[in-house]
């Protein structure tokens, strides 16, 4: 009904779930009677393809024979685990922001051969944080699903992206960044090459998106004062994240990159989305019917008035030392955001 895939992937159920202390999977192997997928015993950045994998790069044939309507054909790809640090009792945000920088190279390079690969057409790179998104291994670690086709969300981006610019002649998303830069009510933070900004059209309370200054269409266009620019500006909106309610915080980030099929993606617009399931700090966002039933978010909050709380989190952060000096600049131009309601 929706033209749109959804991947079976059966074997997933037995995949593990919440281990106990001292049997991690994910740390280095320090004892060889419990040997983990890091046959170190130590590492900075580790790369390993998934053992519960959603996609195959030599999938099974599909389980059940398809029809006109109801087509079916090999999961073929790739899915990876990222290790970010060998600590695992840390989070992203306790990295600093050189190791983060090195963690951007390496999704770099992940992007670069996935995308390489024939039957790839997308490297969806993302991380989830905390027990409310359902992760199952606490170790800090993200993941990369390289696709056999665009996903949804970022195909309909590119379908908006591609209208914006033959009608305009620009960039939608530059045009957006300019508009935000401008109100400044929005923005939670900037340096020289990104800014972070709670969008005029957020779906969650605290969602941020982080955008680049520059017109970019995936990491590899990025130079290496950009991505040290990023890794400050990741580092600055995760330790802003910790510091709002006191508490280490759940979070999807879900990089938002150019296809890496044939076809001319110029128009497109590189950033970083985070979605963070906490509308208050005892209360979740769930999905309801018209979320999940109609595809209408709900958001009960307003973006202007959310922001704020996140610009004061993050100067809360950078006090307490947790953000180095010069790495960040909090900037808006503040206001009331008050309101009653409407659409957007």
């Amino acid at each position: 009904m929706l033209r749109q895939w959804v991947v079976t992937a059966t074997h997933r159920q037995e995949r593990t779930y919440k281990p106990p202390e001292g049997f991690c999977p994910l740390c280095p192997t320090r004892d060889m009677s419990f040997p983990t997928e890091v046959p170190a015993a130590g590492y900075e950045i580790v790369v390993f393809e998934n053992k519960f994998p959603s996609f195959r790069q030599a999938p099974p044939e599909p389980a059940v024979d398809g029809t006109d309507i109801m087509r079916v054909k090999p999961a073929q790809g790739v899915c990876e685990v990222v290790l970010y640090t060998d600590r695992h009792h840390t989070t992203f945000a306790d990295l600093d922001t050189s190791h983060i920088t090195n963690l951007i190279e390496v999704w770099t390079d992940r992007y670069n051969e996935l995308g390489s690969l024939d039957y790839i057409d997308y490297v969806l790179i993302f991380e989830n944080k905390g027990d409310a998104v359902g992760v199952t291994l606490h170790h800090p670690h993200g993941q990369i699903y390289a696709f056999p086709f665009i996903p949804p969300i970022p195909e309909k981006e590119l379908e908006s992206s591609s209208e914006y610019e033959k009608a305009t002649g620009k960039c939608l998303l530059c045009d957006v960044l300019s508009q935000e830069l401008d109100d400044g009510r929005r923005i939670v933070a900037k340096n020289s090459g990104f800014v972070a900004v709670v969008p005029f059209y957020a779906r969650y309370p605290y969602e941020i998106h982080v955008i680049p200054r520059g017109h970019k269409s995936s990491l590899p266009d990025l130079d290496s004062d950009e991505r040290r620019w990023l890794a400050e500006m990741l580092k600055t909106v995760t330790c802003g994240y910790d510091d709002l309610f006191g508490f280490s915080f759940p979070y999807m980030m879900i990089m938002h990159q150019a296809p890496t099929s044939q076809g001319d993606f110029g128009h497109y617009h590189f950033h970083v989305e985070f979605y963070p399931p906490y509308r208050t700090a005892t209360k979740l966002k769930y999905l309801g019917g018209c979320e999940s039933g109609g595809g209408t978010f709900i958001n009960d909050t307003l973006p202007e008035v959310t922001a704020e709380k996140l610009r004061v989190a993050v100067r809360r952060a950078f006090s307490a030392g947790a953000l180095r000096p010069n790495s960040c600049a909090v900037s808006g131009k503040g206001g009331r955001g008050d309101g009653a309601g409407g659409s957007r």
